[in-house]
């Protein structure tokens, strides 16, 4: 186990346009170097609810994923629009740099935009173990249900991906804070940034938070960095063992 090196870019996703998208951030990124790089929810096309519009059938994304990857020698991370068994799903993917890659399909679907209508929940919560670090993967909408978020001493830091607009801006600030906080973890939550189709606006609002609160992240010309630290996690764990006192229900 060693620190990690962890940038996510501030996206201003091209609407409905993958090649395009795909073309931005490998501009964008061009001079990052990160053991993991972070994109936003949806990237290859913004939250759009109409997924037979949109939907990646032939895992359009997720073969560029693999070859930026590998390009840059680092994991690549990001939700897009998938078609599986007649199903859409909004499929949150971790690419490793040889090829091998993780998938967490989004649990909590915001009904407020009729996502529930159009996509399918998942039913598995993902931890995925990369250079020694457990990490929970999640999306958006996730970030309102802390129980499911719920540290059992089985993960180190929580990557959450989103389109949160500017309107409900605080709460996505506060609950990145208090997932940190009550899992003892470091979480890095990556919002994009700009105007969508449906006119919603997107502030520059991507953190990462340490497991006591404080934020950790830097922002250079929307990458936004931070380096999860081995050392600090365990000594912080080790003088505050709140996680030992826990509730223990489960769920799932």
């Amino acid at each position: 186990m060693k620190d990690l090196k962890i940038s996510g870019l501030n996206l201003d996703i091209a609407w409905l346009d993958k090649d395009q998208n795909f073309k931005n951030i490998e501009d964008s990124l061009r001079e990052t170097s990160a053991d993991i790089l972070i994109l936003p929810e949806m990237f290859a096309t913004g939250f759009y609810m109409n997924p037979d519009k949109i939907a990646d059938r032939n895992e359009e994304t997720l073969h560029w994923m693999k070859k930026f990857a590998q390009e840059k020698n680092a994991v690549v991370t990001g939700s897009a629009s998938i078609c599986e068994d007649e199903k859409f799903l909004n499929r949150f993917y971790f690419v490793e740099p040889n090829g091998n890659y993780y998938f967490y399909d989004k649990r909590h679907l915001f009904s407020y935009s009729g996502e529930d209508k159009k996509y399918t929940a998942g039913n598995d919560k993902v931890i995925v173990n990369y250079k020694g670090w457990r990490i929970l993967l999640q999306v958006c909408y996730d970030l309102r249900f802390p129980v499911y978020a719920r540290n059992n001493g089985n993960y180190d830091a929580i990557l959450y991906v989103a389109n949160w607009p500017k309107s409900r801006i605080d709460a996505w600030q506060t609950l990145l804070k208090a997932r940190a906080i009550e899992n003892q973890a470091y979480v890095f939550g990556l919002n994009r940034i700009g105007i969508d189709g449906n006119r919603l606006e997107y502030p520059e609002s991507s953190f990462c938070f340490f497991a006591d609160g404080t934020d950790v992240s830097k922002t250079d010309n929307n990458i936004v960095s931070a380096t999860f630290e081995v050392e600090r996690l365990q000594e912080f764990r080790t003088k505050f063992p709140f996680l030992s006192d826990r509730d223990k229900f489960t769920l799932m």
